[in-house]
């Protein structure tokens, strides 16, 4: 074996007085391979180890970055990958471990070995390190693009005919291509690191993943989240369903294989404990308006004449407006009223009706893109300019005419967009709505976790709103708001905004009863900052009830209704929802502001 690969590491070596540093190395086979563990992660065992080369321990090319360097330098590139597959198997050939090994090379040193050897060839030479082929799984990586893919293609689909497998190494590190993935179709993609770490603070990061996961489902494709370092990252990609995972966290590259997961990773796979996945910081309120509805109304141009464009409005009874284009480009719309009330004058069809009717059209239309968001569109409802309401608009799509659209159209359309990005995030505080509520919920009954639902609200807040304004009733909810995320352990606790006072907190924590007294007794002292002197002095306000009596309020404090939950004996969130609710009705009639329902 020695032989062989000392034949193939000379043959393309230039003649000197002695040997460059990575040749010499080559020549005294002195590279070696250490292996890191690859964990499946809804079990924690070891699924294979991916070998990763080193060079002579104490000397300048011992990390493989340098090695790369050097090989670079040298003109060793593809010498460098043989010796290092070639050290790789025949140590594991040695070592006899169970489990898959994964060893990097690179598409143009696959494609120059298939080449020179064969598909036959290359199967034989792997089998002579005493190394099963279907156990052997080659992981493509790329330091530069792929120049032929068609060719890399081929390859694969032979190697792959002879039991091996493949995976796509650092896939997301701006090397690496979707359609490289697509046309070789690995069995194993390997998400980079940047993605995965610190994954649990950071909501984009966990919005790619999943994405990734959509991919990964069409494709037919295993993923590895590599760069796990952290209990709390592992967590997250263990909850959002990854299969393999693989970092110092699991395991350190080490000469001898892993056989067994260390107790800590162990003992984080094995929680109970659902996760609270990150969120995406301020969640904007839109979408876009896609979905509105559009009158496809005939159009004129600046030369048509009044009397064809009246035929247009007696043809079709229902239009407000016409629109003025220039070619596809809209400059300017009629209103229909407007228009007719002129048209219908005396002698004016007479005098002007085969004038251009460019002289009725309002100049500067209201004109919304397709792609608009709702922020965008609330600006106009609120403009000072409202020809909208009589006119309406007109609907482009990247600057060409699509068609019409009313004022009342666009203050429902943006009304109820409002209302159901509300149900995601809420505008006031940013934090989950009832839809993540709702899924947090089903995500811990299907892991049947031991959870505490909770059910805060605000007890004399709307005689408070009343007195104060809304402005001050939006400053009291932010408080809470502040104050539950300061109470909540970021890992294990939830924490949603139902809607106007209304908040759920999901605890996992076990010590939530402190935490929820701790709740009840900050805000009560901190909201007492948010009424003026006289009353604080006075401890509370007069205002008038629902009935609208005038009668003397309290300061506002918070009640909170809560429900030890046991997963297993439930299966719908609802269910969660309503006895958290009831319990929230019995804070309200305590003196503690804290009531425990306690399940039979």
């Amino acid at each position: 074996m020695q032989s062989t690969q000392l034949r193939l590491v000379k043959g393309n070596m230039p003649t000197n007085s002695g040997p460059r540093p990575l040749e010499a190395i080559l020549q005294r086979n002195a590279l070696y391979p250490v292996f890191q563990p690859i964990i499946k992660l809804d079990d924690g065992a070891v699924y294979a180890h991916e070998a990763l080369i080193r060079g002579p321990q104490g000397s300048a090319l011992h990390t493989p970055d340098k090695l790369l360097i050097a090989a670079v330098q040298e003109g060793l590139s593809y010498e460098l990958e043989t010796a290092c597959v070639a050290a790789t198997l025949s140590s594991w050939g040695r070592l006899k471990t169970a489990g898959r090994l994964f060893v990097n090379i690179s598409a143009e040193a696959l494609i120059k070995a298939f080449d020179s050897r064969g598909r036959e060839g290359l199967l034989h030479w792997i089998q002579d390190f005493h190394v099963i082929p279907r156990m052997l799984v080659l992981e493509i990586t790329e330091h530069e693009r792929v120049e032929n893919m068609d060719r890399l293609a081929e390859v694969v689909n032979e190697v792959r005919s002879a039991g091996l497998s493949l995976a796509l190494d650092d896939f997301g590190d701006g090397r690496s291509s979707l359609r490289l993935w697509s046309q070789i179709k690995p069995e194993v993609v390997k998400i980079d690191k940047y993605f995965t770490r610190n994954i649990s603070a950071h909501g984009d990061k966990l919005k790619t993943i999943q994405a990734l996961q959509q991919i990964a489902n069409i494709f037919g494709t295993a993923l590895v989240a590599e760069g796990i370092e952290t209990a709390e990252d592992l967590r997250v990609l263990r909850d959002v369903g990854i299969e393999y995972g693989q970092g110092y966290f699991l395991g350190r590259p080490e000469g001898s294989p892993l056989q067994t997961l260390p107790e800590e990773p162990r003992r984080v796979l094995a929680e109970r404990q659902v996760v609270v996945l990150p969120e995406l910081g301020r969640i904007s309120q839109g979408g876009h308006l896609r979905s509105l509805s559009l009158l496809k109304a005939p159009t004129v141009t600046p030369d048509t004449n009044n009397d064809t464009l009246a035929r247009i409005f007696l043809e079709n009874p229902v239009l407000h407006a016409v629109a003025v284009l220039q070619g596809e480009r809209p400059v300017g719309i009629i209103n229909r009223a407007q228009f007719m009330n002129e048209y219908t004058k005396l002698y004016y069809r007479e005098v002007w009706g085969r004038k251009p009717c460019v002289v009725h059209a309002n100049p500067e239309p209201r004109l919304i893109e397709r792609e608009h968001s709702v922020d965008e569109l609330v600006g106009i409802l609120t403009s000072q300019d409202q020809r909208y309401l009589s006119d309406g608009f007109i609907a482009t799509e990247n600057g060409r005419y699509v068609g019409l659209g009313t004022g009342d159209q666009l203050v429902r359309s943006v009304t109820e967009t409002r209302i159901e990005a509300a149900r995601h995030a809420n505008p006031l505080t940013f934090l989950p709505g009832n839809i993540p509520i709702t899924q947090h919920i089903e995500r811990l009954l299907k892991k049947q976790a031991c959870f505490v639902a909770c059910y805060a609200d605000l007890n004399h807040f709307k005689p408070y709103n009343d007195y104060y304004g809304y402005w001050r009733g939006d400053e009291m909810i932010r408080l809470l708001a502040r104050i539950a995320m300061e109470q909540c352990d970021s890992q294990r606790d939830f924490l949603g905004h139902v809607g106007g006072d209304d908040f759920i907190l999901l605890f996992q924590s076990t010590d939530w009863r402190e935490r929820c007294e701790r709740l009840v007794a900050e805000f009560a002292e901190r909201a007492r900052a948010l009424f003026d002197d006289n009353a604080r002095a006075a401890g509370g306000i007069e205002a008038e009830d629902r009935h609208g009596v005038r009668r003397f309020f309290p300061c506002t404090t918070l009640s909170i209704g809560a429900v030890v939950v046991d997963g297993q004996h439930f299966t719908r969130a609802e269910d969660v929802a309503n006895l958290a609710a009831m319990a929230k009705h019995e804070a309200k009639l305590s003196t503690t502001g804290l009531h425990e329902t306690v399940l039979a």
